[in-house]
């Protein structure tokens, strides 16, 4: 981590990246590699332990744009957007983590595909 508080760092930053910084996430992944998205459903002890919240805390470190949502059949379904290693890294999330209350028996993954352009500015939870 830098040790200059973030208004020096800001001051110091090229002027590329503080103009990526203004546009936001979504504008900066667009001028970057190829992006991904894809759908995917979770299975197990998915709803009401917080799966959801840490699911969209995950993307957003990640730095990943969609949603997530629970289901009515009990699992977790939702969209992931992204550069493909950031996709990628929040499949391996999906798969094998979760909340730390949570069990995840399997999830699949759909429609993935290669996108021109991201549908979401960020990724939040949708009820």
């Amino acid at each position: 981590m830098c040790a200059l508080p973030l208004a020096a760092a800001a001051v110091t930053a090229p002027r590329i990246q503080l103009r990526l910084l203004g546009r936001g996430l979504a504008a900066a992944m667009s001028t970057a590699r190829p992006l991904k998205s894809v759908d995917y459903e979770v299975f197990g002890r998915v709803q009401g332990v917080c799966f959801r919240m840490y699911t969209e805390d995950e993307a957003r470190k990640i730095g990943v744009v969609g949603w997530v949502k629970n289901t009515s059949k009990g699992t977790v379904t939702g969209q992931v957007q992204g550069p493909e290693e950031k996709v990628n890294s929040m499949k391996s999330w999906l798969s094998n983590v979760g909340s730390p209350s949570s069990r995840i028996d399997r999830t699949t993954f759909s429609n993935e595909k290669t996108i021109s352009k991201l549908e979401y500015s960020n990724f939040n939870i949708r009820y």
